[in-house]
């Protein structure tokens, strides 16, 4: 065998082992998602009863919570949640999250704010340390099956930043960068202030009009204040709980689409290889060919 063979032939090994271990991922991937998604689809009903509660109790209480209440906050400093994953072989979805908060840490840094990142995921953990950017906190190994615990974790950590006094290193706002799950096809990076929360005032009529049905009837015990120091932090919790279900399945959708990309390449990359390494075989064979008439020629001519 000619050196230009074995030169096609190694390469064509070493797509072989690549191509086996994105096939292996890409069907990783794809038994993963739908559990994934089964999981979204679990967390929507507790998390649409309780921004109805929290709604409730917002509107029966007279003074100003600090979680929502923005009137006694000095902007100083906003609390950055990004999310990304642990490994690679997801295409874009990192850097696409990466690149949402670069931006929207820009915008608060116009409005003077000092932004704080806390990091889900090494992705976004080895950004930072490669330029040496300061990370607050950070946490890994948890991008592709979150708990619910992990999502408690995260919550106590910011809400202990933001109740504190802004004089004494608080944040006044936190904002969470995760991927929205559209779709196998579609995964959008968004934005969200989850603090202080926006209340948004809707009449029954309204709620109706929205498609949401009339607006439930609570009895508040002991007080609506009460339940609402209650809800808070348990929906600020489901905030992120749900952001992370939402990336998790947004990675595995990205990943299985990168995968299965890098098969289709690796297939093509492989008959591109074998049709150049048919083509060293024949033109090695006609040069062998050509040879032997040569010489044959020469040896008929010197008899």
């Amino acid at each position: 065998m000619g050196a230009q063979q074995r030169v096609y032939r190694r390469k064509i090994r070493s797509v072989q082992a690549t191509k086996k271990i994105t096939k292996a991922m890409e069907l990783i991937a794809s038994s993963r998602i739908i559990k994934a998604q089964q999981r979204v689809a679990a967390a929507l009903p507790y998390s649409r009863e309780l921004s109805r509660a929290l709604s409730a109790a917002a509107s029966h209480t007279t003074g100003g919570h600090p979680l929502i209440d923005t009137t006694q906050r000095q902007r100083q400093r906003a609390a950055v949640l990004v999310v990304t994953s642990d490994r690679g072989l997801a295409g874009g979805y990192s850097s696409n999250a990466i690149k949402e908060a670069e931006q929207l840490g820009s915008l608060l840094r116009e409005q003077g704010l000092e932004v704080l990142p806390y990091l889900v995921g090494r992705k976004a953990v080895n950004y930072y340390r490669f330029r040496g950017r300061k990370i607050e906190q950070d946490w890994t190994g948890i991008s592709e099956q979150p708990s619910h615990l992990d999502a408690r974790d995260i919550a106590e950590v910011l809400l202990s930043r933001y109740l504190l006094a802004t004089e004494e290193g608080g944040v006044d706002e936190i904002h969470i960068v995760y991927t929205h799950f559209q779709n196998m096809v579609v995964q959008t990076p968004m934005v969200r202030r989850i603090m202080p929360i926006e209340v948004v005032e809707q009449t029954a009529e309204e709620a109706v009009a929205a498609g949401e049905g009339p607006f439930p009837l609570y009895e508040f015990e002991p007080s609506p204040e009460a339940v609402l120091d209650a809800l808070l932090p348990k929906y600020v919790e489901n905030l992120i709980y749900t952001a992370l279900l939402l990336s998790a399945a947004s990675e595995l959708a990205a990943r299985r689409r990168a995968c299965k990309a890098a098969t289709d390449n690796a297939d093509e990359l492989i008959k591109t290889y074998t049709r150049q390494a048919n083509q060293a075989r024949q033109a090695e064979i006609t040069q062998e060919i050509s040879e032997i008439v040569g010489g044959a020629d020469a040896l008929a001519s010197a008899s």
